[in-house]
């Protein structure tokens, strides 16, 4: 079975396809605070060393939490950061944790930070004043006053903080889910919002890029309204949900092996690429890109589904990242995980509890995340595959000398014996990265390092990818 490679550059492939996203989840997931050192005022080195080998070029700081977020609260000296109630998920926040420390982790990974600005909290009354006394609604002055905060080297309330370079912080994202709730603004209402915000913000600083909310039908208004003003449409993709005999739920999943891997193996792919066909179809006519600013499996039970664990999961986010890399052409922004934690399984990056007692692990769809994030062109290929079974994308190196494969096997038993061939039939030699495991493994904090790939060379063209297997092959031409 061959796999055929058009050597011919097409589009670029954005950087940020493999982008995590941080929230504090209050009672649901430590998160943010299980990676933060209260004693010492700083990220937990654990964190930073595995966010590194993960890998992500950028990383985003909101989501519900950005609806009643007021960012003032969370900069200055500790002493005077005022704590805040986390309304969606439950508890206290500290707001130990803000723009600065936020901005430093990017600095320490090597990722572009994206805010998301609280849009008179997306129509939310309910988390604009959820008590008497208490006010979370966001104006477009408070978001201008971020931007300028952030990034005008002149900014008194910064420097006054001691901080004398600005961040830089280019991307920001105006509301989070804003169509989600019927209690929310309505399209015509968040259209009008939006525009007013991204003329303050854009005021403050011209060169930002800006994303808008345009899920559910409200893309198209949101660009014809916006224009020029935004670059992205943001939307989300929730996945997993909707059948009533899906095993994905419970322990019920170690039942039925065939059925669960039926279900892994078609649902998310096929709700995925139905979702991202939709928003190019609202979009392209404006000119306008793709960002998926949050995006992975949705199961019963709060995310906490250990189906997640499982090997089989890391086959079918992997899946997901073949549909991702086809829409590259007009998709940049993208991620499939909730980043870090120490209780969700959805996470990238689980922490240990408390974080000095044990290791930090990747979960399946941080391992495969990581594996095509550090194994990737930077414009995409055309390439045919003969292979029945077999999810293939093909990626080229900016100089032209590497190939890079990403390879799915959706049969969970037969191996597929694949013959590459690059155009023209250049001379060429083949390194694997592999993961490959039965798809009811789980990982566990007992065996952190459970799916990390595997390096192997590959003579004479001819690879053999394991059945339930995932990898990302580096053809070198010479």
């Amino acid at each position: 079975m061959k796999i055929k490679i058009d050597l011919t550059p097409r589009h670029t492939i954005s950087p940020y396809l493999f982008m995590q996203f941080a929230e504090p989840l209050g009672t649901a997931d430590a998160s943010v605070d299980a990676g933060w050192d209260y004693l010492n005022d700083c990220w937990h080195p654990k964190l930073v060393e595995k966010i590194r080998e993960l890998g992500p070029a950028m990383i985003r700081w909101g989501g519900c939490f950005a609806s009643y977020y007021h960012w003032q609260e969370a900069v200055g000296p500790r002493e005077n950061r005022i704590p805040m109630h986390n309304l969606c998920w439950d508890g206290m926040f500290s707001n130990q944790v803000g723009t600065h420390e936020v901005a430093d982790l990017c600095r320490l990974v090597g990722a572009e930070p994206l805010m998301v600005v609280n849009m008179e909290s997306d129509g939310r009354m309910h988390w604009a004043y959820p008590k008497p006394g208490m006010d979370r609604l966001g104006t477009a002055a408070e978001a201008a006053a971020w931007v300028r905060y952030a990034n005008d080297p002149d900014d008194a309330l910064r420097l006054s903080h001691g901080v004398k370079e600005p961040y830089t912080i280019r991307w920001w994202q105006i509301g989070n889910e804003t169509s989600y709730d019927r209690r929310g603004f309505d399209c015509e209402t968040a259209v009008q919002k939006t525009a007013a915000f991204a003329d303050a913000m854009l005021e403050a600083d011209p060169d930002i890029h800006l994303l808008a909310w345009g899920d559910s039908g409200w893309a198209p208004r949101m660009c014809e309204e916006l224009g020029e003003r935004i670059s992205h449409i943001a939307f989300h993709h929730h996945f997993g949900k909707g059948d009533e005999n899906s095993p994905l739920y419970g322990t019920e999943y170690r039942k039925d092996p065939d059925l669960t891997w039926y279900y892994l193996m078609t649902h998310a792919r096929d709700t995925l690429e139905a979702q991202i066909a939709k928003m190019r179809a609202e979009v392209s006519p404006f000119g306008k890109r793709l960002a998926m600013t949050e995006g992975h499996y949705s199961l019963q039970g709060r995310n906490r589904c250990e189906v997640l664990s499982s090997w089989g999961a890391g086959v079918a986010y992997a899946r997901c990242l073949s549909v991702i890399e086809k829409a590259s052409d007009i998709l940049d922004i993208a991620t499939l995980a909730d980043f870090f934690g120490n209780r969700w399984q959805v996470n990238a990056l689980m922490l240990p509890t408390p974080i000095r007692d044990g290791e930090a692990y990747l979960q399946p769809v941080g391992e495969v995340m990581k594996l095509f994030r550090h194994h990737i062109g930077t414009h995409a290929l055309d390439c045919t595959c003969e292979c029945s079974g077999v999810d293939v994308n093909a990626s080229l190196s900016a100089d032209g000398k590497t190939v890079y494969l990403h390879l799915v096997n959706t049969d969970r038993c037969a191996a597929k014996d694949i013959l590459l061939q690059p155009a023209g039939n250049p001379p060429f030699s083949v390194t694997a990265y592999e993961i490959a495991h039965d798809a009811m493994e789980e990982i566990t904090p007992m065996i952190p390092d459970l799916f990390h790939p595997v390096e192997k060379a590959v003579t004479g063209g001819n690879y053999i990818l394991p059945a339930a297997g995932v990898a990302a092959l580096e053809i070198c031409l010479a």
